[in-house]
Formats: structure tokens, sequence, C-alpha cells
């Protein structure tokens, strides 16, 4: 019947992989950057479309999908810039930074146009929405250690990118860190035993500047983020 049933807590709980499908297409064309409806509007629709436990393994999918996609991204990045020059980049998903500190201008950013269609300002700030609000049966109904990875990895990947490869912090991109840090935060305090933060983490953590913010449609500051500010409370406490 194509249904998966666990006993969790005490109480069964029935998955549907068939429906998960589902959700995931719909999330996967309904919604985008190209859109004509306002982001805000599409995280809200897509989290209220999501609002069950299948819906969580959704967005745990979508998380792991768009990291997965930017690393091979990347890869192939780093295959074709080895093919043409000799040069060879090596590349660590645990800590993009030194990549980026290297490479950078010769780099694409991996997360603006992503193959699945799962832009990170839509369904993947949509997901990290849910994993965190829902933490407590993340750490339950599967592994949460890859979880969390692909979390700290989109985190390293969209700050890396403003530092260091001409991206834009615009606030889209500080909201979804924010919602990012609230994700790994939930998940920490929901895992009994988290592992060590990674070090593109801990490296933020011992600053205290502040990043400018832009309105995404027009070239003006319209306040600024502190990542060593909003880490330290948030994971270290």
């Amino acid at each position: 019947m194509g249904w998966l049933q666990r006993v969790l807590g005490g109480r069964r709980v029935e998955h549907d992989p068939g429906r998960q499908e589902a959700l995931l297409e719909e999330v996967r064309h309904r919604f985008g950057i190209r859109v004509q409806v306002g982001l805000h509007d599409q995280i809200k629709a897509v989290t209220q479309l999501l609002d069950d436990e299948d819906g969580l393994l959704v967005a745990i999918r979508i998380v792991r999908e768009v990291a997965e996609a930017a690393h091979a991204d990347l890869q192939a990045q780093a295959a074709d810039l080895h093919r043409r020059t000799g040069y060879r980049l090596v590349i660590d998903r645990r800590n993009y930074r030194p990549l980026w500190r290297e490479a950078g201008p010769g780099l694409r950013w991996p997360l603006f146009d992503p193959p699945g269609g799962l832009h990170p300002y839509v369904q993947v700030a949509a997901a990290v929405t849910m994993i965190g609000d829902r933490a407590s049966r993340v750490v339950k109904i599967t592994d949460p250690a890859p979880v969390l990875a692909a979390v700290f990895e989109l985190f390293d990947l969209i700050t890396t990118g403003w530092e260091y490869g001409r991206v834009r912090p615009d606030s889209n991109g500080a909201e979804l860190v924010l919602r990012l840090i609230s994700a790994a935060q939930q998940i920490n305090a929901a895992w009994s035993d988290p592992p060590p933060l990674p070090q593109p983490v801990r490296e933020l953590m011992r600053r205290n500047n502040t990043t400018n913010v832009y309105d995404p449609a027009v070239d003006r500051v319209v306040g600024g983020i502190n990542l060593g500010g909003e880490l330290r409370p948030a994971l270290l406490s």
C-alpha cells in the first residue's frame, strides 16, 4: 500500500512516500523566484502546505537536496577549471571558506538558479522554518546529523558568497541566514548529543562586525547583520 508505519514516543505515525513525492513536486513547480507572488507570501504558503509529518520529511529533503546540488555544482566548476587550466581546487563541503577565499571571483555562486527549481529564498526558507519549528520531531524521525550538516552547509555557502563571491547581502539572504541559525539552534537543543560546531561557524563567531544589508530591488542599505552576534547566543548557550 506504499505506507510506512513507525511507533515513535508511544504513538503510531504513518508516513506516505507517495504523498511526499507529490508534495515535493508541488512545492518545486508551484513556487519560486519567478512566480509573480511576494516571497513572504510564498514562504507562508509552502509552510502551510508542509504542515504535517510527511511535509516535515519533504522539508528535510529540500534542504539536503539543495546542499547536495550546490556541492555538485562547485565540483563541476572545479573540474572544468582543471580541464582548462590544469589548476586544481580543493573542495571541502564542511568548510567552503578556503575555497572561496582562493577562487571566489572565478566561481559562480551555486544557489541562485538551482537545477531542481528549489530557490533558497522561497522553498529553502520555508523548509528551514519547518525544520526549526519541529526540531523535536526531526531528531526522532530521521538521523539529525545530515540535516544539521546541510543547514550549516547552506549557511556557509551564503555567508562566504557575501564575503568572497560577489553576492550582495540583501534582506532576503539575511532573513534566510537568520532562519538557518534558528534551525541549527533548535536542532542542537532537541538533540541529546549534537556534534561540535563546524569551523566556518566558529570562525564567524569570533567576529563582531556588521555586514550591510541591501534592499533586493535597489542599491540601498536597509539594515545590517552581525553574524558573530547572532551565532554566539544561538549556538553557545
